[in-house]
């Protein structure tokens, strides 16, 4: 099978670009360069930014029919219009890669299925249902077969652990030192997460499909965990304490600072949890990696790495902590009398 990745060097495309090669597929990326490669030999490159429409545009007319057309960077509506234009007549089949923020938060049911009504809570949920709406159009009109794969938290090799406070790896390090960390709300909110082999999976699984056309697929994890076991997890893959967890009120943390607590506000206080059940049913999508094991292998890669932040650098959250302790002592006094 010929297949072009617009990306390629991302976490979950670098999966799928290895899984492809190793099944002998030809594969050819359009990026922009600029990221650290991580893909075997094999793989043939096309420099250039898939933002400079025309130029994008007129690159894939001027190349080969792909049997499959991957676009793992389409962020906005322009993108997707852009990629419409650049596939039509030059490939069978387009997969667009989108996200489970596009149902936003709360559902009206869970585990979440593909038929959730699609109410985004922030604008990057927001732009991926434009994305693919542009996308699902031009595969009613015929110009292209269409897939829509929506993963959660994809992890692995290669990234980081996110957290409360984001993707800086201060957190890994804060673990090792037995310091506490926030958690937002109570951390009873459910979660899961999946490592990138096991998304790949369902992608390469998607590719020239008949039972993929036309449809929308999670591909999320199945280990489903509260915020407090995720955090404990963790430390027992890395070999730390036990995690000093420290809950703040998700409407607080947003006030405190609304930059760094933003992905808890947008996305970690609702429950995230999905059914799998059409990718493995359509795609022979699996969750076959453990959250422990997934956290062993990327705390690995990045200490082989020196990634890990030292937390002592940025005493910000350990501000924050002793601010809401001290007000939690206030606010018990206050009630007490």
């Amino acid at each position: 099978m010929k297949v072009l990745i617009i990306g390629g060097t991302g976490l979950i495309s670098t999966a799928i670009t290895t899984q492809l090669l190793a099944r002998g597929d030809e594969v050819t990326l359009f990026n922009r360069g600029k990221s650290e490669a991580r893909i075997p030999e094999g793989a043939v490159t096309i420099v250039g930014d898939r933002r400079e429409y025309s130029k994008f545009e007129e690159t894939i007319a001027a190349g080969p029919h792909y049997d499959a057309v991957i676009d793992m960077v389409g962020f906005a509506p322009e993108d997707a219009e852009s990629l419409v234009k650049a596939c039509k007549g030059k490939t069978n089949h387009v997969v667009f890669c989108s996200t489970v923020c596009v149902y936003g938060g709360p559902a009206s049911r869970y585990p979440i299925r593909e038929d959730e009504e699609r109410t985004p809570t922030g604008g990057y949920g927001a732009n991926k249902v434009k994305c693919e709406d542009i996308v699902l159009a031009a595969g009613k009109r015929g110009d292209f077969a269409v897939t829509i794969m929506r993963p959660s938290q994809t992890y692995g090799e290669g990234g980081v652990i996110v957290h409360s406070m984001g993707t800086s790896t201060t957190y890994i390090d804060r673990l090792r030192k037995g310091k506490p960390i926030i958690v937002h709300g109570d951390g009873a909110c459910l979660w899961a997460a999946c490592h990138i082999d096991d998304v790949a999976r369902g992608f390469v699984g998607a590719l020239c499909n008949p039972a993929a056309y036309g449809n929308s697929y999670n591909v999320t994890g199945e280990e489903w965990m509260t915020w407090n076991r995720y955090h404990e997890e963790v430390a027992a893959a890395i070999g730390a304490p036990a995690p000093t967890i420290v809950h703040i009120p998700t409407d607080l943390l947003a006030q405190i600072d609304r930059g760094r607590f933003n992905i808890s506000v947008e996305i970690f206080q609702y429950p995230s949890i999905f059914d799998n059940s059409a990718a493995m049913r359509d795609l022979g999508f699996r969750y076959t990696i453990s959250w422990r094991e997934g956290v062993r292998r990327t705390v690995a890669w990045l200490d082989a790495r020196g990634r890990i932040e030292n937390s002592d650098s940025d005493d910000f959250e350990d501000r924050v902590i002793a601010a809401w302790r001290q007000q939690c002592q206030v606010l018990s006094a206050a009630v007490s009398h």
